[in-house]
């Protein structure tokens, strides 16, 4: 049985493909549907699966006006770009990876990766940089390349004409001499950076997207992120059952799709903080002085070469999505209540292959709890369709 899927966004639709006669569809008009018996009418769609929506990453954070929010860290201090070189590029008698570095700024830590023998390539935002840029890549050989490129704008999904600092993965990958290598093989190169001071939550879902869906650069390969990332969003990053109050949706999404390592950390004053004004000194705004008092975590994310091992794969990862945020969505409630509105098939028997009980709370499951949960849905053969979707659901 084929679902239809005209009109559907290419990754619904792939989905759609992937899974067709797998789905009861929850949603309106439920008690209009009078030829149904009293207890199939929960809703079954009269469309094609709506599954989740992909979030808008397109607008900024309305908390406040973007250029009181827009500001930039850079290393300025020698020794600690040789410290951070010296970890992401690891010891000089290994082979060298493509590096692409994010917003380098000065260049100051730019310096330190070529003293590594590492093959960098700068992507800068700002313009202003990229003249002193490139005069360190003077008699290198090639071992410095800059391109006037924002890394957490590739690939934008405002729709329209790409301008820089904006860019397409395809046309900067190709111009890289990057090509597409198995999910299965190594890693074919290495990011660094930070994440945006104030865009980290929605940098992590992009990439999250992407990851899942062997699109975007993760279509070239298992791409390693290293990112310096703030406090608050490292602490949910890492959280799981041990830390209830801080788990969270991203917190299974990626602890399942990486190996997530600590690689440094370092207090947020021992970078300089530079704002469309230039650099900030001597500021008095309360919010700033906070982050001043915290640390950032350089965190190193390598996707697994297992993770699409089983029967979690790049068509049907969205319904991964679907089951954690639904989940979290009222994440002291049990497992069980939540796999009723999900499944049709025995929510008990299906918590019993997972080795748990009827009683587990969402917020004992630990990741990979959630995959062999997912997974094992996925690979039932007790029902004609797995799942049940309520189109009302909202984005977590």
């Amino acid at each position: 049985m084929w679902i239809p899927v005209a009109g559907l966004p290419l990754r619904l639709r792939l989905s759609a493909l992937a899974g067709a006669g797998r789905f009861c569809i929850l949603g309106f008009g439920a008690a209009t549907r009078k030829h149904l018996p009293a207890r199939n009418r929960r809703g079954l769609a009269d469309s094609s699966p709506q599954l989740l929506p992909e979030p808008d990453f397109r607008n900024p954070p309305k908390k406040a006006p973007r250029s009181s929010l827009d500001f930039k860290r850079y290393v300025t201090d020698r020794r600690l770009a040789e410290t951070l070189a010296q970890i992401v590029c690891g010891k000089p008698n290994r082979p060298p990876h493509l590096l692409l570095e994010c917003n380098p700024g000065p260049g100051i830590l730019t310096e330190a990766l070529l003293e590594t023998g590492a093959t960098v390539v700068a992507l800068e935002s700002d313009k202003t940089f990229i003249p002193h840029l490139e005069s360190l890549g003077k008699n290198l050989d090639g071992k410095l390349r800059v391109i006037h490129c924002d890394f957490f704008r590739i690939d934008p999904r405002s729709g329209g004409a790409i301008k820089p600092p904006a860019m397409s993965s395809e046309g900067l990958f190709k111009n890289l001499g990057v090509e597409e290598v198995p999910w299965t093989a190594g890693v074919p190169l290495k990011v660094f950076g930070m994440f945006p001071s104030r865009g980290e939550k929605k940098a992590l879902w992009k990439l999250a997207y992407d990851l899942y869906s062997c699109s975007s650069i993760y279509e070239f390969g298992r791409i390693e992120i290293n990112m310096f990332i703030g406090e608050k969003e490292f602490q949910k990053l890492m959280a799981d059952p041990q830390n209830p109050g801080l788990y969270h949706v991203l917190s299974v999404i990626w602890q399942v799709a990486c190996e997530i390592k600590v690689l440094h950390m370092e207090p947020w004053s021992s970078f300089d903080v530079y704002t469309r004004s230039g650099r900030l000194e001597n500021t008095k705004r309360k919010e700033v002085l906070e982050l001043l008092q915290q640390n950032l975590y350089l965190v190193q994310m390598t996707p697994r070469q297992n993770l699409f091992a089983n029967s979690l794969t790049p068509m049907n990862y969205n319904i991964f999505f679907h089951l954690l945020k639904h989940c979290f969505g009222r994440r002291s409630a049990t497992v069980i209540d939540h796999l009723r509105s999900l499944t049709p098939l025995d929510a008990g028997d299906i918590l019993m292959q997972i080795g748990k009980k009827e009683d587990e709370k969402v917020v004992n499951m630990y990741p990979q709890d959630f995959k062999r949960l997912f997974e094992t849905i996925e690979c039932s053969e007790d029902c004609t369709y797995k799942w049940l979707y309520d189109d009302t659901l909202e984005d977590i």
